[in-house]
């Protein structure tokens, strides 16, 4: 069975404005592109879908490990066959509960513990049997999401439910990533170090974190599931005892430091048209994101109502599961700032400027 195209639960995730950004990259007439915020990839398989040589950067090792399977892997170079046995193979495999079961399923309840053992099982056996091999990413990526669909959480791994999911009662399947046709690059790192040392691009997107919550904690199941380092940790979820190291924390994730590391990264990118994604709850004004990409000769504003994220619909609790506060707003605005030559940004965005509304432009 093939996982076509599924990514995981991910805070904010671009899904509803992917057609929008797709549009965006095909109307720009780019070859080339920068994804440096590249998360699930989501955007840049779409970038590489529609033509694009795409370089997807995160700091994530998670990150890395989708941008090797969908970016960097162009589906012509993969034996399906040798794919297909290689699934049969790990699938087929018992569960042997080790450090993920005991940490993930019994100290804490993020999965079943028939689950956990099958993690353990197959994830032993791809670092044996795979590491080096062009499957290894694309097996990792396959387990990942297969963990995605069993677990017991809202979508983040700062807490799990405190009823079974439905979802984790079921059995884990490992199911063929869709890959992509087509070349690409994926690249690890801090987006604010990287920016000048990447080279020139056709068009640039960035979609940088939001607010003060860190992915790096926020997925810190699949940081581990990468890393296979059965580190320390701490707390009722279990979080890796590096999440308290600083050279895990990013300006990004801070209030004071986030609109300045925002204003040197848009500074330091080579591309001729930049794609900058963000939303109205955010630390960062529509005014100063129009006015950091004042280099550009043209820059306009899309907005777009979205949907908040499930986390944020559900109701505010204690630390014992109870009911404590309502949300006060379930839908917020998504902002796409398009900047560039006026051309080429009066190409982009005029089929958008006669539906939406004109927040900002010049």
């Amino acid at each position: 069975m093939y996982d076509n195209g599924g990514v995981i639960k991910y805070l904010g995730s671009k899904r509803r404005l992917l057609p929008v950004l797709g549009d965006l990259f095909t109307r720009s007439r780019a070859s080339t592109a920068l994804d440096l915020f590249t998360g699930t990839t989501r955007v840049a398989q779409e970038f590489k879908r529609r033509g694009g040589t795409v370089t997807a950067v995160d700091c994530a090792r998670y990150s890395e490990v989708f941008a090797r399977c969908w970016i960097e892997t162009s589906a012509s170079d993969i034996d399906q066959a040798e794919l297909t046995d290689a699934l049969l193979h790990l699938s087929a495999l018992p569960g042997e509960p080790g450090y993920f079961t005991e940490t993930f399923c019994e100290q804490s309840r993020f999965f079943q513990p028939k689950n956990g053992a099958r993690v353990d099982a197959i994830r032993d056996a791809i670092e044996r049997d795979f590491s080096g091999s062009p499957l290894y990413p694309i097996l990792l990526t396959s387990l990942i999401l297969a963990a995605d669909r069993v677990d017991s959480t809202t979508g983040m791994h700062m807490a799990y439910l405190k009823q079974w999911a439905p979802r984790a009662h079921r059995d884990l399947e490992l199911r063929a990533p869709a890959l992509v046709e087509g070349s690409g690059s994926a690249v690890r790192g801090d987006a604010l170090e990287l920016a000048p040392t990447l080279g020139s691009f056709d068009l640039a997107y960035l979609d940088p974190p939001y607010n003060q919550h860190r992915y790096f904690t926020n997925y810190h199941i699949f940081e581990t599931l990468v890393a296979w380092d059965r580190p320390e940790h701490y707390g009722v979820a279990c979080k890796r005892i590096d999440s308290r190291d600083g050279a895990t924390k990013s300006m990004f994730n801070s209030k004071k430091d986030m609109p300045t590391a925002l204003a040197e990264t848009v500074a330091a990118i080579d591309a001729e048209v930049l794609v900058l994604s963000y939303n109205d709850e955010s630390w960062v004004e529509r005014e100063q994101l129009v006015a950091m990409c004042d280099r550009f000769q043209t820059v306009r504003m899309l907005a777009f109502d979205s949907r908040r994220y499930i986390g944020a619909q559900i109701g505010v609790y204690n630390p014992n599961g109870a009911l404590v506060g309502e949300v006060s707003h379930v839908r917020n605005k998504e902002w796409v700032v398009v900047a560039g030559p006026r051309t080429a940004v009066t190409r982009m965005t005029k089929p958008f400027m006669s539906e939406r509304e004109r927040v900002g432009a010049r």
